[in-house]
């Protein structure tokens, strides 16, 4: 379905056209004067250098050639160019209609499809997740969606971090404490058991025990890299070791992130890249694009044209030890032969920048993907508190994020009881998915790349850009189409109607953005933006609502249209808040 602004450009450029004047000057704009008009076009004061005539003659012209215009209820030239444009109520009830009948709201697919590969999450293993995994988590998975509404095969990978010094610390402690275990009698060689020798509370408490030791005994470090050097050469009692590791760890990890409705396509890791590690430094070597530089492996990255000079890609420490460069081009190795992606899109912290400006340039340099295949890193900026800082517990720690859930869902669970007219188990039920909401939301409204304040107060209010007051919009939509019901509405009586008031029309023109938001969203990866609109979307409605006596209506045609208009808004609004990984409860 065509968006309304191609359909409003392609009139102004065939006015433009008639007029005699080149039909690039035909951009169309959301007006910045809405208490003047809907919409408006400037191209007359460019076009008044090209034909070097007053500006606004050429708007009158164009103007004039619009009169009796399908589209547009009013073309007017104002000085000293602007020509303002108002949307026929008619076009925006035929248009609103053929939305609704669409079961995809008249968003189109992409042309042509795409098979995406989306890299976000990044948890290690053997470590709870904590806050600092969020906003990968919930920008990844959006990122997701958005592509795959379009039509786009996306291809979500949590790339775990399953292979470093870590599970090395973790063999050695667990020596330390369980010495009878048969993974350290190196006499034995029978097959391992199939129960892990450890829970996910016990490993998530090694871990930590390890790390600290290791910066106080530099005897346990060494053993620690030993055994990790071991397991990496396939020793197998440590291999035992870390697939109980990565049971435990994947069972929690798949738990922790469906509660953040967050789900992946591919739960691979770093170890998935091993195998293509050797290879891939072979081919540098001889491609003579590594090279030695003080022990270790190095291959320049510079480009004519860089604003500043970069640092080589590191591939090889002087101790032979690969490094996430190394893993990260050897996943992609991986990627291309299982999947032939078109594009590659990364969500991590935007620290890391440097760190995926090298890996994407080696890639392309050493022919691993097409020179002209795309691969964007999607930075994102810290969460932080109230006091502009890393957002920390009140001890100063990093905050578990199921904690950080719990804490949520506890303070919304507590607003609607405040007003209870639900039982406790129904309103602890809502207070998960709307606490979830108020999360995400809270997250996915600012702009991925700038720090946010994490405000628990303001995420969880019911009023204001927050999730739950767009969910509380989408709630109240349901309570009004089921008195509706119940009180024998029929409203196949009519579809949308032409809008007769200007609350009604501002909301069919809210709603009329909707495949246009959704495309440039994703063209952008810019989830806050389908944020703004569909808060705009609920402040329409709730004007709407206010200015309109829509289950008391007599005349009962008019009132079906009202119904029908406002069943499209809450298609529009579950579409988007699906996108971003939301779900609306029944009531609130």
């Amino acid at each position: 379905m065509k968006k309304v602004l191609t359909m409003m450009e392609e009139e102004l450029k065939q006015a433009f056209a008639d007029s005699g004047y080149e039909d690039r000057f035909a951009k169309v704009v959301l007006s910045n004067r809405p208490d003047l008009c809907e919409y408006q076009c400037n191209g007359a004061m460019a076009a008044a250098k090209a034909y070097k005539k007053k500006p606004i003659d050429i708007a009158n012209d164009v103007a004039e050639r619009l009169k009796g215009s399908a589209i547009f209820s009013m073309a007017e030239a104002v000085m000293p160019g602007f020509i303002n444009l108002k949307i026929r109520e008619d076009f925006a009830a035929e248009y609103l209609n053929t939305m609704a009948g669409d079961s995809r709201l008249g968003l189109d697919l992409a042309v042509p499809a795409e098979t995406i590969m989306v890299d976000y999450g990044g948890a290690n293993v053997a470590k709870p997740l904590h806050i600092g995994h969020l906003r990968s988590a919930v920008i990844g998975e959006s990122i997701k969606r958005m592509g795959r509404a379009l039509g786009h095969t996306m291809i979500g990978d949590v790339h775990l971090g399953d292979w470093g010094l870590q599970m090395g610390l973790i063999i050695e402690e667990l020596r330390d404490r369980r010495p009878d275990l048969i993974y350290f009698d190196e006499s034995y060689q029978g097959e391992y058991p199939s129960e892990p020798p450890f829970t996910i509370s016990e490993l998530e408490e090694i871990y930590p025990a390890a790390s600290a030791k290791s910066k106080q005994d530099e005897a346990f470090k060494e053993r620690a890299q030993n055994a990790t050097y071991k397991l990496q050469n396939g020793y197998r009692p440590y291999r035992a070791i870390w697939k109980h590791i990565m049971a435990v760890s994947l069972a929690d990890l798949k738990k922790n992130y469906a509660s953040l409705n967050v789900e992946f396509d591919l739960w691979k890791g770093e170890s998935d890249a091993q195998p293509y590690i050797p290879g891939l430094i072979d081919d540098l070597v001889q491609k003579g694009l590594a090279y030695e530089s003080q022990g270790a492996l190095v291959v320049d990255i510079g480009e004519p044209g860089d604003a500043k000079e970069l640092p080589p890609c590191i591939v090889r420490k002087s101790d032979g030890a690969a490094l996430y460069a190394t893993s990260d081009l050897a996943t992609i190795i991986e990627r291309e032969k299982d999947f032939h992606p078109d594009r590659y899109i990364y969500i991590a912290d935007k620290r890391q920048d440097l760190h995926f400006t090298q890996v994407f340039r080696v890639a392309k340099k050493a022919g691993i993907v097409p020179e002209d295949r795309p691969m964007t890193f999607l930075g994102f900026g810290t969460m932080n508190g109230k006091d502009g800082k890393p957002f920390k517990t009140r001890d100063g720690g990093v905050m578990r994020l199921e904690q950080l859930i719990a804490s949520i869902d506890e303070k919304v669970f507590e607003r609607i009881m405040e007003n209870r007219t639900v039982s406790e188990e129904e309103a602890r039920e809502t207070a998960k998915i709307v606490g979830l909401a108020a999360l995400k939301y809270g997250d996915l409204s600012n702009q991925a790349a700038k720090d946010y304040i994490f405000d628990i107060d303001r995420f969880i209010s019911f009023e204001g850009n927050t999730g739950p007051y767009i969910l509380y919009t989408i709630v109240r939509i349901k309570s009004i189409l089921n008195k509706y019901r119940e009180n024998g509405g029929d409203a196949s009586l009519a579809g949308i109607l032409p809008p007769a008031s200007e609350s009604e029309k501002g909301l069919a023109l809210q709603l009329m953005k909707y495949n246009e938001i959704m495309e440039t969203s994703f063209g952008e990866l810019a989830p806050h933006k389908i944020c703004q609109y569909i808060y705009e979307l609920s402040n329409e409605f709730n004007r709407f609502y206010h200015d309109t006596k829509i289950l008391s209506e007599e005349d009962k045609e008019r009132q079906a249209g009202y119904v029908a208009l406002i069943t499209l808004t809450m298609a529009v609004l579950t579409a988007c808040i699906g996108v971003l990984g939301i779900e609306a409860p029944e009531r609130m």
